[in-house]
C-alpha cells in the first residue's frame, strides 16, 4: 500500500495522472504544456513528426498544418507548419479553424449531459418534442424532370438515439450519397452544413421534416444531417439558443474559449482561410454552395449542430481530454464516468459494416481487430475528422491525444493524416508503473 501510494505521490508532483488512477483520486487540472521525456514520450521521434509536417508543406501536400499531441494531460507538441492564407501570411498555432463534423460529437455531449438530467430518453420518437417528424415518409420513387418524388409511410419513428448515430434515415443533402436526395433538399432550401443567409437552425429542421427518408429509421447506417436536427432538440429542451448552451454547459467550464459557431470580431483574424490546389499553387477557395467566410459574416443565426463550430487545437484538446478523464476537467464535471461509458459503446452493431471500428454516441471507436491492425491506436480510441481536413483521436488506454487541423478544399495529395497518427503512437516511449 505504501508503495502504491508513494507511486502516485511521484506521479503527482510530475504531473502525470496514472493511467490506472481513479479518476476521482487526482483532479485532473486543465492542460499545460510539459517536456516530452516527463509524459513518456521521445522527443527524438517527436522530431520525426517535425520533418513529416514540414516536408508535407514544402512539397504542397497542404497549405498549412497545426498539429497539437497531449499525453497524461499534459500538452507535449503544439506546432504550426506553413501559411494560414494564399498570400504568404503565417499560420499560428493558435490559429483558427473551421472543425465542421468535428462538431457532432460536442453536440451530441449537449444532448447526453440534458440526459443525464433525466429530460428524456434516448429511445422517445423525436415527434415527442418536434411534432413535425410525426409521420415520416420513405423515399419511393423520383422524376428527375422536376426533382419530385412519391414515398410511403415508415413503420418507425425516428428517435434520438437514431439521430445521435446516423440510422434515422435522414440524408445529408448537398453531400449526400444519393442524388435523389441531394436533388430533394436542393429543390426543398435545406441548408444542411453553413450559411450566411438569415435562416435559423429550427426553421430548416422544421422543413426537413416534410422530405423523405433513405430508409427505415433504425435499419441502415447513413451519415445524416441528424445532429442538427438535436441541435433544434437541445433548444427546445433547454429552453435557450444552442449556442448559449454550448458556451454554458461545455466551453466555459473546459476553458475552450476560441471555439464558437460565429467568430467574436477580436478573433475573426485569427481564422484560417480554406485553400485549394490549382495547377499546383494553393488559391484561397472560391464559394460553392456556401460561404466559406461564414463564421464571420452574414446574418450569423444558423447554428449548424452537425457542422458549424470552428475552434483551435488546443481548445479541441480540452474536448478531447475532458472524455478521457471519464467527463471531467478542472475540476468541472461535464459527464458522469457512466454516461462516457454508453457514449463509447457499440450503439450501432453491424450497420456501420467495419470490423475495425464501431460506432458509439458520439464516435468512431477502435476494436480488438483495429487495435491489431496496426498504426490507429488501443482498443477504444475514439476519433473524427471534418469536411475542411481536420482530424482527431484520442487514446484511453495510453492516454493520449493528436490533433491535425488544416483547411483545404478540392483534390489533395495529403498523407498527413494516417502518418501523424502513426508516429504519434510511435513516440510513446515510457515504462509503464504497475499500479496492481
Amino acid at each position: 500500500m505504501k508503495s502504491k501510494l508513494l507511486q502516485l505521490l511521484i506521479l503527482f508532483i510530475l504531473g502525470v495522472t496514472p493511467v490506472a488512477a481513479q479518476p476521482n483520486l487526482l483532479q485532473q487540472k486543465a492542460l499545460t504544456e510539459t517536456n516530452p521525456e516527463m509524459a513518456g514520450i521521445s522527443e527524438e521521434r517527436l522530431g520525426k513528426i517535425d520533418k513529416m509536417l514540414s516536408e508535407a508543406v514544402e512539397e504542397d501536400q497542404i497549405p498549412g498544418v497545426v498539429a497539437l499531441i497531449a499525453r497524461n494531460g499534459n500538452i507535449v507538441y503544439h506546432k504550426a507548419f506553413g501559411t494560414s492564407d494564399a498570400n504568404g501570411q503565417k499560420l499560428h498555432r493558435n490559429d483558427i479553424f473551421r472543425i465542421a463534423s468535428q462538431t457532432k460529437a460536442i453536440t451530441a455531449t449537449a444532448v447526453m449531459i440534458l440526459w443525464e438530467e433525466g429530460k428524456f430518453k434516448l429511445d422517445d420518437p423525436i415527434s415527442k418534442y418536434i411534432p413535425e417528424f410525426k409521420d415520416a415518409q420513405i423515399l419511393t420513387g423520383f422524376k428527375e424532370e422536376d426533382s419530385s418524388f412519391t414515398s410511403k409511410a415508415a413503420k418507425n419513428e425516428i428517435t434520438i438515439r437514431h439521430l445521435l448515430t446516423h440510422t434515422s434515415g435522414l440524408g445529408y443533402g448537398m453531400i449526400d450519397g444519393d442524388p435523389r436526395i441531394k436533388k430533394i433538399y436542393q429543390k426543398a432550401g435545406i441548408t444542411e452544413l453553413f450559411t450566411t443567409e438569415n435562416i435559423s437552425i429550427g426553421d430548416m429542421v422544421k422543413n426537413l421534416a416534410k422530405l423523405p427518408l433513405h430508409h427505415e429509421p433504425g435499419e441502415k447506417y447513413t451519415y445524416s444531417v441528424g445532429l442538427d436536427v438535436l441541435g433544434y432538440f437541445i433548444e427546445i429542451i433547454s429552453g435557450q439558443p444552442f449556442d448559449q448552451f454550448l458556451r454554458e454547459r461545455i466551453f466555459e467550464p473546459l476553458e475552450m474559449h476560441d471555439t464558437w459557431f460565429y467568430l467574436p470580431e477580436n478573433k475573426s483574424e485569427r481564422l484560417v482561410n480554406v485553400q485549394e490546389n490549382k495547377d499546383g499553387k494553393w488559391q484561397n477557395y472560391s464559394a460553392t454552395f456556401y460561404d466559406v467566410d461564414y463564421p464571420v459574416k452574414g446574418e450569423k443565426k444558423f447554428f449548424s449542430g452537425g457542422a458549424g463550430l470552428s475552434s483551435t487545437a488546443k481548445d479541441y484538446a480540452a474536448f478531447l481530454q475532458m472524455y478521457l478523464n471519464n467527463g471531467e476537467l478542472n475540476g468541472k464535471r461535464i459527464l458522469s464516468r457512466t454516461t462516457v461509458k454508453s457514449i463509447m459503446a457499440d450503439q450501432v452493431g453491424d450497420l456501420w459494416g467495419g470490423e475495425n471500428k464501431f460506432y458509439g454516441l458520439a464516435f468512431g471507436v477502435i476494436t480488438q481487430k483495429g487495435q491489431d491492425k496496426g498504426g490507429e491506436g488501443s482498443i477504444g480510441t475514439f476519433d473524427w475528422g471534418g469536411y475542411f481536413n481536420t482530424q482527431y483521436f484520442a487514446d484511453p488506454e495510453e492516454n493520449i491525444i493528436g490533433i491535425l487541423l488544416k483547411q483545404t478544399q478540392g483534390p489533395v495529395n495529403d498523407e498527413t493524416s494516417w502518418k501523424f497518427r502513426r508516429m504519434v503512437m510511435a513516440s510513446i516511449d515510457d515504462l509503464r508503473l504497475n499500479m496492481e
